[in-house]
């Protein structure tokens, strides 16, 4: 029974991480397009809004890759293997790295 539970707030933080990332990009993209038209209009330059914009969206996806890792790791506690926990070591290295990575580019 408590194996079930996990499960489904498993899958539960996996969605929500997946609509983090979605309304990140769905954010981004609108205030994006937004940008543009202003460059267009005005022919000038937007660099430092277009920074803020790529700030704001990686924030979202480290967001987002946190919660995935969560996730993951409930999964793996609840249906523990020791195939499942290498997957489980494979992902949450590939996603710590693309989190560093993320990290000193929003720095």
């Amino acid at each position: 029974m408590f194996n079930k539970i996990l499960l489904y707030a498993s899958s539960a933080i996996g969605i929500f991480a997946v609509i983090i990332i979605m309304l990140g990009a769905t954010v981004t993209f609108f205030r994006f397009l937004k940008l543009e038209i202003l460059r267009m209009a005005k022919k000038s330059s937007v660099m430092n809004e277009r920074e803020l914009l790529r700030h704001a969206f990686g924030t979202y996806l480290l967001l987002g890759l946190e919660f995935l890792i969560a996730a993951d790791i409930i999964r793996t506690i609840v249906d523990f293997s020791f195939k499942d926990l290498g997957i489980l070591a494979g992902i949450v290295l590939i996603r710590t790295i693309i989190s560093v990575f993320l990290n000193r580019e929003l720095k």
